[in-house]
């Protein structure tokens, strides 16, 4: 099993990261790409696969780093995206959630250098889309025609259907996290999580943590870590009435595929 988004580079798992990927490992997770938000994290992200067989990077600067991305961010990211074991560009996109989120033309403009930067690089997109979909894929639009194919994929989803079958029809794929196992709605959100991953083919999903985010039940509350992947996955096989074996080898080939790991 791969999980395909999660943080190990954040500070969070400085004092219990040998036995964080080793737990992943004795579950059967047996890749792990840990996910840029800054120009510091994405080094990090690298630095870690260099140094862990198992471990791969996605380096980008997150929309909530927008505003300060940092003195010559794109030449350090351009730098950052030829490294060994760098398989794609993000976290990146657009988030409104917030009430104090960074203008929408700002991140617009950021998200906008980073597809570049990818497109230049062959490298697929994995993208953030926080109550901001339609524009993300609006911005998106403009490279139809120059994305890698397949062009990357959506992280965590969330939002309603009529957005979920855009997203499909652009040929990207599709990831879940923990965040399935909740009940009821996310604030903002009018569909289940659970009706998105009924409506998601499942050669089009990948599986993510987020972690140290989005702690799927039972252990919400606690820190989230890569094996609990194998509970989002258990949970789309209820959801799907499909088995879990199926659910990890149909997800693990879609991320093989699209990260060309």
């Amino acid at each position: 099993m791969i999980d395909a988004h999660c943080h190990l580079n954040f500070d969070d798992f400085e004092k219990d990261l040998d036995e964080v990927i080793q737990r992943a490992k004795k579950k059967g997770v047996e890749k792990i790409i840990n996910i840029g938000t800054s120009i510091e994290y994405s080094k990090k992200a690298v630095e870690l696969a260099k140094k862990y067989g198992s471990l791969f990077a996605i380096v980008g600067i997150h929309p909530h780093d927008s505003e300060n991305p940092g003195q010559n961010w794109e030449e350090k990211l351009e730098k950052l995206a030829k490294e060994n074991k760098v398989v794609g560009i993000g976290e990146i996109g657009l988030d409104y959630y917030s009430h104090n989120a960074v203008n929408s033309e700002i991140q617009k403009e950021i998200f906008s250098k980073q597809i570049e930067i990818a497109i230049k690089n062959n490298l697929p997109l994995q993208i953030h889309q926080r109550h901001a979909g339609n524009d993300v894929l609006d911005v998106l639009k403009n490279y139809k025609s120059q994305l890698k194919n397949p062009p990357g994929m959506f992280h965590c989803m969330s939002g309603d259907l009529d957005l979920l079958k855009k997203i499909l029809d652009f040929d990207f794929y599709v990831g879940f996290d923990g965040n399935i196992t909740y009940k009821g709605l996310a604030p903002g959100e009018n569909t289940l999580l659970s009706d998105l991953v009924k409506y998601t083919p499942l050669e089009k999903i990948i599986l993510e943590t987020d972690a140290p985010y989005l702690t799927p039940v039972p252990y919400r509350g606690s820190k989230n870590e890569p094996s609990y992947v194998i509970i989002v996955a258990d949970f789309i096989a209820k959801i799907k009435n499909l088995s879990f074996g199926q659910i990890a080898s149909e997800t693990e080939k879609n991320t093989l595929e699209l990260f060309s790991l």
